[in-house]
């Protein structure tokens, strides 16, 4: 069986479009999304059309929590929760309340079991969608809050830097960002599992896709951060 994992699509649907042509290409058998779906993109319904057209399992992100009920103080820096706020209600303007239902009754997280391999999957910890871990957290961190059920692969999102580690015989993996990357490559990633008798190959994909196409839909709307936004496209970096 071979899987793709896509997760933080975040409206960018050009993006998304160009990675689910790449995984038709590659004859994948399912797909499976981990969550952020809609908010801080140009084109949230028609991402969320997307991801519903695969007919597959979703669950939930940080994001699509806070399409649903907002951005609380304390899970931002406070000089962001405003403006922050104003992309939601722009998101919200743009969705039907049909998805914004569908994105507040998504799961939390994927167990899968294949061919004897178990893979647990979710947006950010199994007990989180909001808590941040990094690559290059140390090992015991990713042991405690990562490892916590029984599983060979530990499958996350969240943190848009995509990364594989090996860790007492597990292997956990970040899937990365298709549509807002933060690791300097200008190209949505995702992630293939593949399993053939009873053994595991992980990958990273990145793919290339029209950034300025998104940018130019940013710039044409009256989206409230649009400057700040087209910026992380152009440099697929935070900073």
């Amino acid at each position: 069986m071979k899987l793709a994992f896509i997760s933080d699509i975040h409206g960018n649907a050009n993006a998304l479009d160009a990675v689910l042509a790449d995984i038709k290409e590659k004859n994948v058998d399912k797909i499976y999304v981990l969550g952020d779906i809609c908010y801080r993109g140009p084109e949230p319904q028609r991402a969320l059309d997307l991801v519903r057209s695969l007919n597959t399992e979703v669950i939930k992100g940080n994001a699509d929590e806070w399409v649903v009920r907002g951005v609380n103080k304390g899970e931002v820096p406070d000089l962001a929760l405003e403006m922050m706020n104003k992309e939601r209600a722009w998101i919200c303007s743009k969705l039907n309340k049909e998805s914004i239902d569908y994105l507040d009754n998504l799961p939390t997280e994927l167990r899968i079991e294949m061919e004897g391999i178990k893979i647990h999957a979710f947006h950010a910890t199994p007990d989180s969608l909001f808590e941040v871990v990094l690559p290059d957290v140390e090992g015991e961190t990713l042991t405690s809050k990562m490892m916590t059920k029984e599983a060979d692969l530990y499958i996350y999102a969240h943190i848009h830097r995509p990364y594989i580690r090996y860790m007492d015989g597990k292997c956990i993996m970040n899937i990365g960002s298709v549509g807002l990357p933060f690791d300097g490559l200008k190209k949505a990633s995702y992630a293939i599992v593949d399993i053939q008798e009873g053994l595991l190959q992980t990958s990273i994909v990145r793919v290339a896709y029209d950034v300025d196409q998104t940018i130019q839909q940013f710039s044409n709307s009256d989206y409230p951060n649009r400057k700040q936004l087209m910026k992380i496209l152009n440099s697929a970096s935070l900073q």
